[in-house]
């Protein structure tokens, strides 16, 4: 969940408060599905299991601790190494709403080109969010749910062909294979929110074409196919996991090579997901419920369950989703000030930097909320990587979706930390370079793989069900 992302572009508690279901490279795109050739003609999908991925390269194995070599050394040695991956950015929000451009530097994001390259980041997942408002309530400058995703695509699109020296859109796992050889920083893009389809396969498919490489089903708003679990209040309960046709909708991304993405799903839903699923899929940004008892995060079966399924949890960031003194102290911040942080929504809903200083000036007229220790993010990976199995367990910032950070992270050139301090828990070499993004390139590479095993193409031999049929 991010703050910017309940109707307005929320930032900073507006999420914790918002109720109800409005809240909640290049070549390969023009070319077609898989750089158009990859797909093949032929019979129909089967039912099948996801292949055997492919082994780990051997530019990111692991070599163990040098002699003499001190933890800051080592952490240091270890990140330059690794493919590091981050499964979610809420960045072009921010660029489509205010024109930001990545080359400069900003304290008022947590993203930037310097900053990116500071972090080590290889792979940055840019969200391509679609508020739920857009689903029932298009506007006049904003259009629809659809028309949302592909004007944030385009402005991604925008930030690669700036800068194309330090960025590179990327659409498979090789591709940020060949970014970290080439010193650049690969570009995915992630749909959040599946009512960004609007119901439609074929829009499934175009965004596939277009270059993204996973799907949220939901947001914070349950669709027509599968149901959220919102944020606070009531759950919002119409299919009791998944309909029919948003089976088929799982069905058809892992078809094409999409990832599924739960995050933002009810419980029921996820359950559901792991029934119909043939290819591992994707937490792209979630955390431990057992550690902060969030609805969003994950319980210890899921994370069970998506070991099971050869899949990754990516470990959200926000202090909302990591520490449950936080989440009291947001819940009595709204009771005392809902009423004035409705009144800034509806005044500020078409410019969000605007938004985020009157709130910023909201917030700063009352008790400042407490702070997370650092080490309780690490905290939720340790737990995550004993439940699930240090194979099934990345890094998902919502970095530029969310306000409060731990203390000491600021933005995305704080990644360094996490390495330094999994090397302080004692974990191996190898472990950390699955962390840090192996272990998403393994289910990218795996679901591609699966895709690859259907030897169909991307429209001809795609499912032309509808909604309701």
């Amino acid at each position: 969940m991010s703050p910017w992302k309940c109707g307005a572009f929320l930032f900073s508690l507006a999420a914790v408060v918002v109720t109800g279901p409005a809240c909640g490279g290049v070549e390969a795109a023009t070319q077609g599905a898989k750089g158009g050739s990859e797909f093949h003609a032929a019979a129909p999908r089967p039912h099948t299991s996801a292949p055997t991925p492919p082994a780990a390269p051997s530019a990111t194995a692991a070599e163990g601790p040098r002699p003499g070599e001190t933890l800051e050394e080592r952490a240091t040695r270890l990140h330059r190494q690794a493919i590091i991956v981050d499964g979610h950015n809420d960045i072009p929000s921010i660029i489509l709403a205010s024109d930001f451009d990545l080359g400069t530097k900003s304290t008022r994001t947590h993203t930037d080109l310097a900053r990116m390259k500071a972090g080590g980041i290889t792979g940055e997942f840019f969200s391509i969010y679609v508020e739920g408002d857009l689903a029932d309530k298009p506007t006049v400058r904003g259009g629809g749910a659809l028309r949302r995703a592909i004007d944030l695509i385009d402005v991604t699109y925008r930030q690669v062909e700036r800068h194309p020296a330090d960025l590179m859109l990327a659409t498979t796992a090789a591709d940020i294979r060949r970014a970290k050889r080439e010193g650049k920083i690969a570009v995915l893009m992630g749909i959040e929110g599946g009512h960004a389809i609007e119901n439609s396969l074929n829009a499934l498919r175009t965004l596939y074409r277009l270059g993204c490489r996973y799907m949220t089903l939901t947001h914070s708003n349950t669709n027509e196919w599968a149901d959220s679990a919102g944020f606070n209040g009531p759950f919002v309960v119409k299919h009791h996991g998944l309909s029919p046709f948003g089976e088929e909708v799982v069905h058809e991304m892992q078809r094409i090579g999409m990832l599924v993405d739960i995050s933002h799903v009810s419980d029921e839903t996820f359950f559901s997901v792991m029934k119909v699923s043939r290819a591992p899929v994707i937490a792209s940004h979630s955390s431990s419920r057992a550690v902060a008892d969030h609805r969003r995060n994950m319980t210890d079966d899921m994370l069970r369950a998506l070991a099971k399924n050869g899949g990754v949890a990516m470990v959200n960031f926000w202090s909302m989703f990591l520490s449950n003194e936080y989440g009291v102290a947001a819940k009595k911040w709204f009771e005392k000030n809902g009423k004035a942080f409705g009144e800034l929504r509806a005044r500020y809903r078409d410019d969000i930097v605007a938004f985020k200083e009157a709130l910023e000036k909201l917030r700063a007229q009352g008790e400042p909320m407490p702070k997370v220790p650092f080490s309780v993010l690490i905290d939720h990976i340790d737990h995550m990587v004993k439940v699930a199995g240090v194979d099934h367990v990345g890094l998902g910032s919502d970095f530029d979706g969310v306000d409060d950070l731990p203390e000491g992270l600021s933005g995305i050139d704080g990644l360094p930390k996490i390495t330094l301090e999994l090397v302080k828990r004692g974990y191996k070499d190898e472990d950390i370079l699955k962390i840090l993004g192996g272990n998403f390139l393994r289910v990218l590479e795996s679901a591609e793989a699966y895709s690859r095993s259907t030897a169909t193409t991307l429209s001809g031999d795609g499912s032309t069900r509808r909604i309701g049929q």
